[in-house]
């Protein structure tokens, strides 16, 4: 999981979503899901705003790994009716994490706060720490030990992905680098979209900060050039001009 940047919707839409939350009776989560379900336009909306923010080709904001497919409500209607057009409640999902995992499952502290991580509004780093040599996530904090549980982000094939994904992530930056030694700005441009398209973009993120921290030789098992490469602040430069959110 990472963050997403929210993007503003344009003002036509906004006007929309205000419009069909005065709509819904308080407290009425029947009504506020037949309005859902009959406002094809705003979630056509929804979606391509949603589309623009998500990382890659679209993957889904829960565990980065298959596309986003669905609209997912962050605090469920079943919860809480008046936000089922709140632009700030709505997070790409896939398939899978929406309809397998997370459901109309919210956790919540004894304050009504929410336990669960919400990718558009903070910063999941923060909350959970992967361990790249395993690919599954420690949790850091109670929001993040309920974040994994309830979206399931260290379900196997997860795991195994981002296991994959740092061998990738590996030989894509020493192919930018070498590309960049090579003064072939062509093929270093193409290394850095890459590195920002493929899935699992969590490890990515997190070879990036673990890279800088103390103990990086030991999780990079004394790869000092890769440590080097991914502290590289013209690496930072070249993600950050392909559209990252690094």
């Amino acid at each position: 999981m990472i963050g997403i940047r929210r993007i503003a919707l344009p003002g036509r839409v906004v006007a929309d979503l205000e419009d069909l939350t005065a709509r819904i009776p308080p407290g009425d989560s029947k009504e506020a899901r037949r309005l859902w379900r009959v406002s094809r336009a705003v979630r056509r909306s929804l979606r391509a705003g949603l589309d623009a923010m998500a990382a890659g080709r679209g993957y889904c904001m829960y565990c980065g790994d298959g596309l986003g497919s669905t609209v997912d409500h962050f605090e469920p209607i079943a919860r809480n009716p008046g936000r089922a057009f709140d632009w700030l409640n709505h997070v790409l999902a896939c398939e899978y994490c929406n309809s397998h995992h997370k459901r109309d499952l919210f956790p919540v502290d004894d304050d009504g706060n929410s336990l669960l991580i919400d990718p558009t509004a903070e910063d999941p780093l923060e909350h959970l720490f992967l361990v790249l040599s395993i690919g599954t996530y420690r949790a850091l904090t109670e929001k993040g030990e309920q974040t994994i549980k309830v979206c399931g982000l260290n379900r196997a094939q997860l795991a195994r992905g981002r296991e994959t994904a740092v061998n990738q992530v590996s030989a894509l930056v020493t192919g930018w680098w070498t590309a960049r030694e090579l003064g072939d700005d062509v093929k270093r441009r193409a290394m850095a979209w890459t590195l920002l398209d493929q899935p699992h973009a969590d490890v990515l993120h997190s070879m990036l900060r673990q890279a800088g921290m103390p103990g990086a030789r030991a999780v990079f098992r004394k790869d000092d050039e890769l440590i080097d490469l991914l502290r590289a602040p013209e690496l930072a430069e070249d993600l950050q001009l392909s559209g990252g959110v690094v």
